[in-house]
């Protein structure tokens, strides 16, 4: 959700009015009345005597009160922003399909390429699970960085585009953010891209599709690996 829709806390919106002043001299310097500068003939003494809440019927911040409110304010406002950061920087792991993934991580998070994975490996039980990954949302919504570094696999879950569990027989199809998952009767599974709506069909031995390509990986981590890479042409 984009930031012009939420609402900013009680406490942002009370301290926006800290935004009128440079630093916090000039916030001592409004609590300053006529009488301090008539009698006290120093700008010193009165804003010691506004920051020690003498001036003030309401909350006198320190200093330091006074920049970390403004501060919040600040970044409220104007958020800084900072660009996304590459999962794959930084690799340790050398396996094929940790290569292959890397080479595609910025071409999918700026979202030239969409790429579809699927995945089958054997639990240590012995049973198998497959399914299929739209990269670019797993990329969003999980930290990849374990996976590039060798230290964990990234599996199909029940809330991927294709999961199924073999011991129990559980098959779950999932719309996701970069595809629609329909069922031919003929072709069995077809990914729609919701983007340029072109078709990927993942079946073995069959063209994947326009604009789209299919490649094995063989690798020591999974039993079966083969990315499908939609390159998208239009935005529609």
């Amino acid at each position: 959700m984009s930031r012009q829709f939420l609402k900013a806390n009680p406490q942002i919106e009370a301290d926006r009015r800290l935004l009128q002043y440079q630093c916090y001299e000039n916030y001592l310097d409004s609590l300053v009345t006529h009488q301090d500068e008539c009698f006290l003939q120093s700008i010193e003494v009165s804003r010691t005597i506004a920051e020690l809440g003498y001036r003030s019927s309401g909350e006198t911040l320190s200093k330091s009160q006074f920049e970390k409110r403004l501060a919040a304010v600040l970044n409220y406002l104007y958020p800084p922003y900072k660009p996304y950061e590459l999962s794959s920087d930084g690799m340790i792991g050398e396996d094929p399909v940790q290569l292959d993934l890397a080479l595609r991580e910025r071409p999918n998070r700026v979202g030239i390429v969409s790429t579809i994975i699927f995945l089958k490996y054997m639990t240590k039980s012995g049973f198998e699970i497959s399914g299929y990954i739209d990269y670019a949302e797993k990329l969003a919504n999980e930290d990849w960085k374990p996976f590039f570094r060798g230290k964990k696999r990234i599996v199909p879950k029940p809330n991927d585009m294709g999961y199924y569990h073999w011991k129990s027989g559980r098959v779950v199809c999932n719309d996701s953010l970069n595809y629609k998952v329909q069922q031919d009767p003929r072709k069995g599974l077809i990914f729609q891209n919701r983007f340029d709506r072109k078709m990927i069909n993942p079946a073995p031995g069959s063209e994947p599709g326009p604009n789209s390509t299919r490649k094995r990986i063989y690798t020591d981590m999974y039993d079966l690996v083969i990315i499908f890479d939609h390159f998208v042409r239009q935005r529609i």
